[in-house]
């Protein structure tokens, strides 16, 4: 090994690992905003926002590099500012911990059954930390550098960590943020946590949240009090300005004055309980932090009015909080079923706000780097995904699988109901007797029409879902799922003159076998297979207005089949939208008309 030091071209002292780059790439997208929630649609509330017309919370569901990259940049079309050096508060959760358990438990009417993680998730994970350190620090650098430049100028940020990343984390930060932004290292310790003897180690029983902030002096910080157990009594402290020290207040007579504390300031180790695995906040996901441990952190971190955000956002605790706290807030979270778990958390708070992601743009920009934007490029590794063999020499069908045809989507645009009898009348052609369609996204309406039409060709249709696992660079390792198309019924009930209802009628999940065999025998209605369903009375084509929703929780296993009742402003004709989340997290959409 050389004597010689380490040449280190920059005066200052940093953390080094195999491939770091410290340039970030900042690839800024447009947002799609596929939902708002509990917003009425009149006027033209988007132009109002775009005008000024307020602030509305967000839910996106994306890779936070590229949503953070977005938000530096903001998208005006979709009532987006930018929001670079405007953020005044990030709590973060990364993944840390080696032996975390990422199953996921869901029930189906009163049975639980637990979400394994998939094999794409276990290779993400195997590869953060499975083959060394190195790739979860680059992820996380990348990450502080963009979190620092949202930031407003009194913005803070806290990342919460454990045993085997703090010190790592603790670098970076000192590099991103400079030493001298330093404000604490706060121990959580597991207040009931069951501690266990061990052979060489003691019991590990805390987590690390670390925080920095942009310029130290300029930041908030609200100290926070806890009740004592027994109120003593204590002298009364004063600043003495003649001696320029802190000293005992006296009366008149020269006498100490003395009260009694029934509080005490918070310190940096903070003992807070874990969330209780029978208690209501529980919401069956595996790392859910507790929301005093949150509530603490924006608390003392944050005023009211302050904007608040979670790259990870995991079950939704800061947002729920954040919403509870007066906050403005932003959520992401690349897990499909993290958004779902937190819009149904914001949801029993009564929260208004919009889901949004990067949806097209995410996946043009996705085939472009690593496909070089070549069509039979992108095909052909859709097809490899599915199983399926290429075939060429055809217009609409572009592999076969098990003696079925394939037809794969545009990356960057729906399924339109031309585009299925398309692909029918060229198996009719060439004598094919089955194919599937695979598609991104599905025009309204499609999911309807597509098994009717296809019986008329006389072929055997199904549609299945391209997954965004597919973008993921591990996905050739992986067994990646494409779901069937669920099939959904719903109904508009008129109830008078200008008002209705809708009622779900009928939903099929196609794959069942997904559910234990066990589980399955114990479901009595179909209904027991969603979660979720809500309903825009008024849908206009572009953005789902979430006009009514139901839902299931713990507590509260019942759902409604019939929605409230919603009535029109003017007569007409209407076009009606029903949107259902079945129990793993998984979109169908059924469209209605309606003439009142």
């Amino acid at each position: 090994m050389s004597s010689q030091p380490l040449d280190v071209s920059r005066n200052r002292t940093e953390l080094v690992w195999a491939g770091k780059r410290t340039h970030v790439d900042r690839v800024a997208l447009p947002f799609q905003r596929v939902e708002t929630i509990n917003a009425p649609r009149g006027g033209d509330m988007f132009s109002a926002l775009q005008d000024g017309g307020g602030w509305r919370n967000k839910l996106i569901w994306g890779d936070n590099k590229l949503v953070m990259a977005s938000l530096l940049r903001g998208d005006a079309n979709a009532g987006v500012e930018s929001l670079a050096g405007k953020v005044d508060l990030i709590y973060t959760d990364p993944p840390f911990d080696t032996g975390a358990d990422f199953t996921v438990y869901t029930q189906i009417g009163d049975e639980e059954i637990q979400k394994a993680p998939s094999m794409l998730e276990q290779l993400a994970y195997r590869d953060t930390w499975g083959k060394g350190t190195d790739s979860y620090l680059q992820m996380m650098y990348e990450r502080l550098v963009l979190m620092r430049e949202l930031l407003s100028d009194s913005g803070g940020i806290c990342v919460h960590l454990d045993f085997h990343a703090a010190h790592y984390v603790k670098i970076l930060m000192d590099e991103v943020f400079s030493q001298v932004n330093f404000v604490n290292e706060i121990i959580w310790q597991y207040k009931n946590k069951p501690l266990f003897s061990f052979a060489q180690h003691f019991p590990r029983d805390y987590d690390v949240v670390l925080r920095y902030v942009k310029n130290f002096g300029k930041h908030v910080h609200k100290h926070q009090n806890v009740a004592v157990e027994r109120a003593r009594k204590q002298n009364v402290i004063t600043w003495d300005a003649k001696q320029q020290k802190r000293v005992s207040k006296r009366d008149e007579h020269g006498n100490v004055v003395y009260d009694w504390r029934t509080e005490k300031i918070v310190g940096s180790v903070w003992d807070i309980p874990m969330v209780n695995p029978n208690g209501g906040e529980r919401l069956d996901y595996a790392t859910q932090k507790p929301e005093a441990l949150v509530e603490r952190i924006i608390s003392s971190s944050s005023n009211e009015g302050d904007l608040v955000l979670d790259g990870f956002a995991g079950s939704g605790t800061t947002a729920a909080v954040a919403e509870k706290l007066g906050r403005r807030w932003i959520a992401c979270d690349l897990s499909r079923f993290s958004i779902h778990t937190t819009r149904k958390r914001l949801l029993e708070l009564g929260a208004t706000f919009d889901v949004l992601n990067l949806g097209k743009y995410e996946r043009s920009h996705w085939q472009g780097v690593t496909l070089g934007d070549q069509l039979r490029a992108y095909v052909d590794f859709i097809l490899s995904l599915y199983r399926a063999e290429p075939v060429p020499g055809f217009r609409h069908l572009h592999g076969k699988r098990a003696g079925r045809a394939v037809h794969v989507g545009a990356v960057d645009a729906p399924i339109t109901f031309n585009e299925v009898p398309d692909v029918l009348a060229e198996c009719r052609e060439t004598h094919t007797l089955s194919v599937d369609v695979l598609g991104w996204e599905w025009e309204m309406g499609v999911n309807q029409q597509a098994p009717q039409q296809a019986e008329s060709f006389g072929v055997d249709l199904r549609l299945y879902q391209i997954p965004n696992d597919v973008m993921d660079r591990r996905a050739k390792e992986a067994e990646v799922r494409f779901y069937s198309l669920a099939y959904l019924e719903a109904e508009v009930l008129p109830v008078q003159a200008r008002t209705v209802q809708v009622e779900l009628k009928d939903f099929v999940i196609p794959d069942m076998d997904l559910i234990p065999a066990a589980v399955r025998d114990k479901i009595s209605r179909w209904s027991d297979y969603i979660d979720y369903w809500a309903v825009d009375f008024d849908y206009r084509g572009d953005t789902f207005c979430n006009a009514w929703q139901g839902f299931r929780t713990r507590a509260r296993r019942t759902l409604d089949t019939v929605s409230a009742t919603y009535t029109y402003e003017q007569p007409g004709a209407h076009t009606v939208l029903v949107k259902v989340v079945d129990i793993f997290g998984i979109d169908s959409t059924r469209q209605l008309e309606v003439t009142v």
